[in-house]
This record gives structure tokens, sequence and C-alpha cells, in this order.
């Protein structure tokens, strides 16, 4: 007999056992275990009848579906329901046949109440054997890694529900550690709340812990890196349940658990975005997103999918990323129409037709060349994409009547002291200057790094420590903000729905981040000790590179707006007439290849640009008790 036919036949017998043993208990019951002979005569009469209602109003129901060992609190209110109906219509059966002679009510009412409490019953119990509340029952007795979990609240709940009804997992889970007072001593899905993250090293040495899984979506940076201290301090292994923004449906799975990365260690609040603000001004529209294959532009294209745009334009000049995202878009959202553009920004005609063809009302600027030594060494080309193609794609976006229009920017643009920062402030005033005389919304976002962007440290120091190290770091004293990519693009959507035009919004970026601290949490992430198995080194400040960054000028200022992550600065574009004009000079310079010339031409248009160059050198850090700091 098939396996699905025979565990049909098992649960219908189970039924059928089941109503009629509630039936004859009622009776038995009723009379002490002395059923007098009228009343056993008509309980025979009524059972055949009673088994068919049930099973006709079970069937009904579903109840002869399902795995019991996935029983919940819904399926128990369908059996009450169910037996509900079923004990009603034989109420009325027995009424209209025999007006309740020799039918005792009270039999009636515990026929119900007993029927229902062994079928939620049965089906609890099975449950529960699967998911070991039961060990006495469980052959063989538990098995697998011992492991607690951080954090009682409702995904780490989930989590161990999970566990419990997934042997092949080959956890045994042990209990919680929770910091909230109100949990202490509590008991969540069977297992005891153990302690705080503070007796971590006291609980896996009593009760041999192996394994430590974070399941505390909501926890700060501040929060995770306590925790990897404390496991790291006892040598002990851990996994960790990602933040809230990467559970965007709310569902928590053992499957997503995975290693803590430095994003959890420096992770923040999640974003709470404006969702209606935002989908006022993508759903159903064009949208355009240049550099589309990149760090921020792949990801700005995964934001806004979400949000069903009429078409998405993916703009780019690198074959395969351009193929990738596309691929990935296509696949995760196979109704939307995303279509993929080879092209340069550096092109007119190429972007004239584009926007010709496509008419976007909706212009993402995200492509632009963002490595700072190496712009150093190409200035012409800095100024030719990040500069002449914004003017150029911004043009466009007036000339064909777009609604909105986001340039993604860079805090390397404020005080620039390279060539990089220096063309993108340069850009942001282009664009400023046009927003005071253009019918479109020109709204210009500025933040600092994003962590593991492509060509950015993070995955440098990565592929260092894989080689065995060094690792290298430019000072001692170089600091960076940092941003995750969904969160830096999700603030640049909210800030695109932001405003009348010509602002420059700037993003919490939080607290500057020491690069030397996140090159040892990398390499202790990775298994390793700083200084002892993975050198560290100074190699100097490169070209264009300064030990700090700003996301303001001071004549800029600051002030707040309605989302809390964000603020706009109260800057002034210059003259368009005057800054036309000298963007034509350095556009010049920069197709003749005058480079002194484009330098010059660019501290013309940005005075704060100041070039600063530094030399290189390399020197091991030392242990840091022992560094002397300059």
């Amino acid at each position: 007999m098939p396996k699905h036919k025979l565990r049909f036949t098992f649960i219908l017998l189970i039924q059928v056992l089941i109503v009629l043993s509630s039936f004859y208990l009622s009776f038995a019951l009723r009379f002490d275990f002395a059923i007098e002979g009228k009343y056993w005569a008509r309980g025979l009469v009524l059972a055949p009848v009673l088994l068919a209602i049930k099973l006709i109003v079970f069937w009904r129901f579903s109840l002869f579906r399902g795995w019991w060992r996935y029983v919940s609190m819904p399926d128990l209110f369908l059996i009450l329901k169910a037996n509900i109906i079923a004990s009603l219509l034989f109420v009325l059966y027995a009424v209209v046949v025999y007006r309740l002679e020799h039918v005792p009510r009270s039999v009636l009412i515990m026929d119900w109440a007993i029927c229902f409490m062994l079928m939620g019953g049965v089906r609890f119990v099975t449950r529960a054997f699967r998911e070991q509340y039961l060990p006495m029952l469980s052959f063989g007795g538990e098995k697998g890694t011992r492991t607690l979990i951080i954090g009682a609240g409702d995904a780490g709940q989930m989590i161990a529900r999970e566990v419990r009804s997934n042997s092949r997992l080959h956890l045994q889970l042990v209990g919680f550690v929770d910091d909230d007072p109100q949990k202490q001593k509590g008991s969540f899905q069977g297992l005891s709340v153990l302690g705080t993250s503070e007796d971590l090293p006291e609980i896996v040495l009593k009760k041999n812990i192996e394994e430590v899984i974070i399941a505390i979506p909501s926890a700060s940076g501040q929060q995770i890196r306590s925790i990897v201290e404390r496991c790291h301090s006892i040598e002990i292994s851990f996994k960790i349940l990602p933040g809230v923004g990467e559970l965007i449906d709310g569902s928590v799975s053992v499957q997503q658990l995975r290693n803590v990365s430095l994003e959890d260690l420096l992770g923040r609040q999640p974003i709470v975005l404006d969702e209606a603000e935002i989908s006022s001004y993508l759903h159903k529209k064009r949208v355009l997103i240049t550099g589309a294959g990149g760090s921020i532009g792949s990801e700005i294209c995964r934001q806004v999918v979400k949000f069903k745009p009429e078409k998405l334009i993916l703009f780019e000049s690198a074959e395969t990323p351009l193929f990738l995202i596309e691929n990935e878009l296509v696949e995760a959202h196979p109704e939307a129409a995303v279509i993929p553009i080879i092209g340069d920004v550096r092109n007119p005609s190429r972007i004239n037709v584009i926007f010709d063809e496509q008419m976007p009302q909706v212009v993402f600027h995200a492509a632009a060349y963002k490595h700072v030594p190496m712009m150093e060494n190409n200035p012409a080309e800095a100024v030719n994409n990040n500069v002449r193609g914004s003017k150029l794609l911004a043009d466009a976006a007036d000339s064909f009547g777009v609604e909105t229009f986001v340039m993604v920017s860079t805090d390397k643009a404020v005080r620039p002291t390279n060539v990089m920062g220096a063309s993108k402030r340069a850009a942001e005033l282009y664009v400023q200057s046009l927003a005071q005389q253009s019918k479109t919304r020109f709204v210009t976002t500025r933040f600092g790094n994003v962590l593991g962007s492509n060509g950015s440290v993070i995955p440098t120091f990565k592929e260092q420590i894989k080689s065995g190290g060094p690792v290298t770091v430019t000072h001692p004293e170089v600091t960076r903000y940092f941003m995750t990519i969904p969160e830096a693009t999700q603030l640049v959507l909210q800030a695109g729905s932001m405003g009348q035009g010509g602002e420059i919004y700037l993003f919490d970026m939080g607290e500057p981040v020491k690069i030397v601290d996140l090159a040892e949490e990398l390499i202790r992430l990775s298994g390793f000790q700083p200084h002892e198995d993975i050198e560290i080194v100074y190699t100097g400040l490169r070209p264009g590179e300064k030990l700090y960054e700003e996301l303001l000028l001071a004549e800029e200022g600051a002030l707040p707006t309605h989302h809390e992550k964000i603020c706009v600065a109260s800057s002034v574009a210059p003259t368009r007439e005057v800054l036309i004009t000298e963007l034509d000079k350095l556009f010049a310079a920069a197709k003749a290849l005058d480079l002194p010339e484009v330098k010059k031409q660019l501290r013309v248009i940005v005075p704060e640009y100041t070039p600063v160059e530094h030399k290189q050198t390399a020197k091991v850090i030392p242990h840091p008790a022992t560094v002397v700091h300059e």
C-alpha cells in the first residue's frame, strides 16, 4: 500500500477509535461505570449515527489531512469548531428521532468535551514527541551539538521550534540566554533562560555548550561585539541570525543562520522607511538607474523593483555586471519589466537615444569612478566621467522632463583633498544650479563608505587574511564613516521622495570607525589573532587621502528632516552662467589631457579643494599596548 494511503488509513482508524471511545466513556462516567441496560442499548443504536456524523464533519474540515507533527493553535481552533458542529448535528438527530429519551444531556456534553480533548491531545503528543518534549519516549536519547540560544524573544523561540521539529539539524538545545530582566528564570518552548550574556562563560562551561546561536535581529553593533568577544574569550563557535534589515518579510529560519560578519559588529538600529512616500514616486513609473551593475547601483535596482515600477532600465558600461544584475532581478521578480542597456554616461548621443526611447520618469545616477588613488593618477578620466557624465545625464533629464533625478554623491566631496572628491563636488554644484531653473526635481544624496562594496577596504582585508597576511592599513589614526549597502540605498530611495529640488541630503552615518579596528575585528572573525597569527602593516596615507572624512562643509549648515536618519544641507550653488563657463574650461583641459590645468580648474570650481600628497611608507604595527600614536 502506498505510504500516503497507509497514513490516511491510520488517521481514519484513530479518528474512529476517538469518536467511539469518547461516546462510551461519557456514558461510563455518567453512570459511574455501571450503565443500565436501556441506556446501554440506546448507546449501541446511536453509536453508528454519531460515528457517521462526526466522520463526515471531520472530513469536511480537512481533519484527515495535515501533519500532526506541525499542529498549531489554528489547528486546535479548527478541531474545536468541527467538534461543536458535529455535536450539534448529533444532538439535533437525538432530539428529532428519540426526543432525548434514554440519552442523558450530560453524556452529550461530556462526549463533545472528551472528543475535542482526545483529538487535540493526540496531535500535540505527536508534536511533543517529534520536538523532543518527551525525551523519555525518544529511543536512543537526545543527540546532537549542545546548543545555546542567545535571545529568548520571538526570533529565538522560532529558531528553537524549528530545531526541535527537525532532527536532521543534529542540534540539542540546552536553553536560552537573555538580558531582559523580565525573562530571567523564565521558560520558553520548554527551555529555561539560564542567565544573561554576562553569564555566558559560566553557562557554557557548566552546561558543556558546543555552539551558540545569536538570535537577536534588532541587536546593535555594540551588543553583537560584546557577545562575540565573550564567545572568542571562551573559544566557542557561534552563528548569528541576520538583522531586521535582511529579514524583510519578518520570517525566521535556521537556514538563515550564518557566521558573524563585520556588518553585524558595526550594525546600528534598523532604518524605518516611509514606504508610502517612496512608492508615491516609484510605483508604476519608468525608472532609469545608471551604474546599475555596481555595488550601490545594483542594490538600488533590488530595492526599486520591490515598488513595482512600470519598467526598470539598467544603464551600465560593464557587460558582465549588467548581465548578472539583470538575471538576478528577472529570477526574483519575473513579473518585472527589466531593460538592460549597455552604454556610457560620457556618450551624449547614447544618453539622448535612451531618454527618447525609454522616457524615464525617475533617474538614479550611481555611475562614477570612485577609487581615490586611481583617480589621482587619472584626473582627466575622473572629470570626464564624474563631472561631464553627470552634466550630460542631468541635462537630458531636464530636456526630457524627468520628474525626479537622484544623484549619489560621497562624503569625499566635502573639503576634498583628492581629484575624485573634487570631481563629485563639481557634479553636485552643477546639479544644484540646474535645479534652480528646471521642472525636474534634482536631489543629491551624500554618504560615506559602504561595507563590502567592490574594491573597498573589507574585501581587500579578506583577501589579505586569506593569503596569510599581512593586512595593510594606511595609518593608525585613519577613520571612516561606514554604512551597509542596503542601509545606504534605502536612504537614497527615501531622500528621493523629499524636497522641492536642489537639496543635498546627508545620512546619519553614526560614529566614525578606525580602520585598524576594522582590520583587527575581521582577523578575529576569520579565526586568527591580530598581531600574532596575522600581521598588520602601516603603509602610509595614499595620494589624495586624508585621516578623516566629513559629511558637511562649515558654511553649509544642516537642517533636520521628517526622517530621523536624514538631514539637509543648506548650501547655495554658484551662478549657473559662471559655473558653465568654468566647466567648459575644465572639460577642454580634460580633453587635451592637460593634467595640471585639470587640477587648476577643479580648484577654481571647488575653492575648498586642497590637494594633499602623501609619502608611501610601510611598517609593522606592534601589539596595541606598545603603539605610540603620532
